[in-house]
């Protein structure tokens, strides 16, 4: 017999999962909070990598979708000092196992692989409650309740599954991004755009930096990250005409061609505060429940590993439940068994690669981390 199985979160783990679910033929349904695919942007682009994000997506046999929509020359990287001045200029030639992706159009192939009413938008939980015997009774915003006896938290950072396993809470890592954009930028901001670079630009010194990627039809995608405390950002931001100029102030001294990437912005300052959960998080198995992506391990992104392995950890779960559909709580620790070390490693190289790139020899430590080369004290 087969477990109909309750996703919570229409993200790109959940989505995955889903998908290998529906191509074995186990039924699904996916719940989600927003009410429709296009309720809002979904984020810059992803770097996919071939040992966990392109091994999901071949699992949920888009390999093929996949590849069309991957942005040509992306994987190019380029670092600047302050000053302008090049100190790493890696072009993309095509050989290299990241190529780049917009999120938006990641998950916008995932949702199309799927059968239109395995997604229920517009039910956000408000509520779970373990009914014994590996059963949960989910409350939602509008008043309805689902019963399930395999339940998914594949609801990010916030997860209201996650409470059924573990007492952990994401905590703020002290750096935080914000984000804008400049659009047509070849012709509206040539110093900018020739300054950004075919691909990723990083440009830091201890404790901030001006990150940015470079997106289809001359779209220049900034990050401005900063060492400071959240309330200190949201002090920033809190007036529109004047926090650009406020968060610039931070650079000055930069070359111009990098801080008008955060004055000439062309949409409102956004702050992604970054948190994390405990490196090695991991629970006790709990009938009936466990978790993917950032509900699981919630790491800062400084490996590039969040969606890559909110994606995988959806396709070994899939898999893992199809191999062994009469016994839910076999599939579930199996999964879970290599589920805690993997994200553990990536925790842990997220963690330490974070330090390097905004310690006080930055950007040596970026520029080491870049060129697989050992850091210098």
């Amino acid at each position: 017999m087969k477990t109909h199985v309750t996703i919570i979160g229409a993200g790109l783990g959940g989505l995955t999962l889903a998908r290998v679910l529906h191509l074995h033929g186990i039924p699904a349904t996916i719940y989600e909070a927003e009410t429709s695919a296009d309720t809002r942007t979904q984020g810059g682009q992803l770097d996919i990598h071939e040992y966990n994000g392109q091994l999901a997506l071949e699992a949920a046999g888009l390999t093929d979708e996949f590849r069309a929509a991957i942005h040509e020359g992306g994987e190019a990287v380029r670092v600047l000092d302050q000053h302008g001045a090049v100190l790493l200029d890696q072009p993309d030639d095509g050989t290299g196992g990241r190529p780049e992706v917009l999120r938006g159009d990641l998950r916008r192939i995932l949702i199309n692989s799927l059968p239109s009413e395995m997604i229920q938008w517009g039910h956000k939980v408000t509520g779970v409650r373990p009914l014994g015997d590996g059963r949960h009774e989910l409350t939602f915003a509008d008043g309805p309740t689902v019963t399930t006896s395999l339940l998914v938290g594949a609801d990010g950072a916030w997860s209201r599954v996650r409470p059924l396993l573990s007492d952990a809470k994401p905590e703020y890592v002290g750096t935080s991004f914000i984000e804008t954009y400049l659009y047509d930028a070849d012709q509206r901001h040539p110093a900018a755009a020739k300054a950004s670079g075919d691909g990723s630009l990083f440009a830091v010194t201890a404790g901030k930096g001006i990150l940015g990627h470079r997106e289809a039809h001359a779209v220049l995608h900034t990050y401005v990250a900063l060492n400071k405390p959240q309330d200190w950002i949201a002090a920033t931001l809190a007036s529109p005409e004047t926090a650009a100029a406020r968060l610039a102030a931070e650079f000055t001294g930069w070359a111009p061609e990098l801080t008008a990437l955060i004055t000439d912005g062309e949409t409102v300052l956004a702050p992604r505060p970054i948190s994390a959960l405990p490196i090695g998080h991991r629970w006790d198995r709990v009938p009936g429940v466990t978790l993917l992506g950032d509900a699981a391990h919630l790491m800062s992104p400084f490996a590039g590993e969040g969606a890559n392995l909110a994606m995988f950890d959806g396709a070994e779960l899939g898999k893992a439940i199809a191999a062994h559909p009469d016994d839910i709580e076999a599939a579930l620790a199996e999964y879970e068994q290599a589920l805690f070390p993997r994200s553990a490693r990536f925790a842990a190289e997220s963690d330490k690669n974070h330090q390097l790139i905004f310690g006080d020899n930055a950007p040596a430590g970026l520029l080491n981390l870049l060129t697989d080369q050992e850091p210098t004290e």
